[in-house]
């Protein structure tokens, strides 16, 4: 069997280790400003910028973004512009954390990746259709009072 000519594929240099992530979040959403408030609360061995999705600090920030994309689905982006997104968002900031980092390496194979899909398909699920709206034009909504998602 003939080998292809051409010159050899090298990989791109590694840009080096993630130091801060930005975590983009939808204000208007009582369950997203929940999961804000709980990341805010653990121990997290990567640095985690918590902003409102669509924002003027998240334009300004980020540019080149899809912004109303950002309001319809998870987005994180790393301090050397890797952007994650969805099951690998979650995923990410789970690996920022110093309790969740074996947790998230887990969800990352195959037995764990469908566990993680089916977490965030339920997360957008619930938040499409259990929690109402927020007031229109408000900034930012409060987590709703008691129950599974409130206040620990």
């Amino acid at each position: 069997m003939d080998r292809p000519r051409g010159r050899p594929v090298s990989p791109a240099p590694w840009p080096g280790p993630v130091r801060r992530l930005t975590v983009l979040y939808d204000a208007r959403c009582p369950l997203c400003v929940h999961l804000r408030g709980w990341l805010q609360r653990q121990a997290q061995l990567v640095p985690l910028d918590l902003v409102p999705a669509g924002s003027a600090e998240a334009r300004r920030r980020f540019p080149e973004l899809d912004h109303p994309a950002t309001l319809q689905e998870i987005t994180v982006v790393g301090d050397l512009g890797q952007v994650y997104r969805e099951t690998a968002a979650w995923i990410v900031c789970l690996w920022a954390l110093a309790k969740y980092r074996a947790r998230a390496h887990w969800l990352t194979t195959p037995a764990g990746r469908p566990f993680a899909r089916g977490t965030v398909l339920a997360a957008a699920r619930y938040r499409s259709t259990a929690l109402p709206p927020c007031a229109p034009g408000a900034r930012e909504c409060a987590a709703p009072p008691g129950g599974a998602w409130g206040p620990r």
